[in-house]
């Protein structure tokens, strides 16, 4: 008789045990795929994590209304597709991973896969393509045999400016080990540094950079070879998010290379600050 109690208290045991396992595993699994979606629609907005970076994400600062690539494809998805309003929240590309690690946003709007993000956080396909390039002043006697070997622009008493923790932070600190990098907060401080002749190379994005070439006739672009970071740029999103959920924004993105939207809003994001030059 005592055994059987015994077996009977044992069985229990197991039982309250196998129990606990599965209702962990399960929280597991449903921590794992996150139904993002459902959650910005239940809310009824969808926020976009914004740090400035022309022609993706742009800012007037007279009116605070974003435009850009990125800005109408955040705003087209949240209210074509999740039937929402869509929200921009102002960041750095400091802070933008960690905001939406914090759940500050839902998207973090132009952001490039790195192996060191994708620790942290999810990505979408990519929308458009990124590279680094160089702008100089055409009249700096220290590039006056200068080819596009990066070789040429990686040498002590060159200072380059960089936005602090964009991409083009990190690639071009992996490649530049001789010059001095000047990391500064945001892409007028970069230009600001450029135009002083602060710095003598502005390190970023090669379609924000050609835009700033485009409007300044004193400016020279270079593109480095070999060619630094050369990849694709598309939103972050927490990375839990479920894999239907990320097949959405995904399809979403596709359809809107095919009919031509991103061409035609990457066409409108380099009239829109030709304009505004002048």
């Amino acid at each position: 008789m005592h055994l059987i109690k015994q077996v009977k208290k044992q069985l229990n045991a197991f039982s309250i045990i196998t129990a606990s396992v599965a209702l962990l595993l399960q929280g597991t699994a449903q921590a794992a795929d996150a139904n993002v979606w459902q959650n910005v629609q239940k809310a009824g907005v969808l926020r976009c994590g914004a740090a400035v970076a022309a022609p993706y994400v742009m800012k007037n600062p007279l009116t605070n209304e974003y435009s850009g690539i990125f800005s109408e494809l955040c705003r087209d998805f949240g209210e074509k597709v999740l039937k929402v309003k869509v929200e921009f929240v102002d960041t750095t590309w400091d802070a933008i991973v960690a905001g939406l690690q914090g759940n500050k946003w839902d998207m973090a709007m132009a952001l490039n896969p790195t192996p060191e993000r994708a620790l942290a956080v999810a990505f979408s396909k990519a929308a458009v393509d990124y590279q680094v390039n160089f702008l100089v002043h055409k009249d700096n006697p220290k590039f006056k045999d200068s080819t596009t070997a990066v070789a040429d622009y990686d040498k002590a008493g060159i200072n380059i400016a960089v936005m602090s923790g964009a991409v083009g932070d990190k690639a071009t600190t992996e490649v530049m080990k001789k010059a001095n990098i000047m990391r500064l907060p945001g892409m007028d401080e970069t230009r600001l540094a450029l135009m002083s002749k602060r710095a003598d190379i502005l390190s970023d994005e090669a379609s924000t950079n050609h835009l700033f070439a485009l409007a300044n006739d004193w400016v020279r672009e270079i593109y480095p070879n070999p060619a630094i970071a050369k990849q694709g740029i598309g939103f972050g999103l927490p990375r839990n998010i479920s894999p239907a959920d990320l097949a959405v924004l995904d399809i979403y993105i596709t359809h809107r290379i095919d009919n031509g939207d991103i061409a035609r809003w990457m066409d409108q994001a380099f009239a829109e600050v030709a304009k505004a030059a002048k």
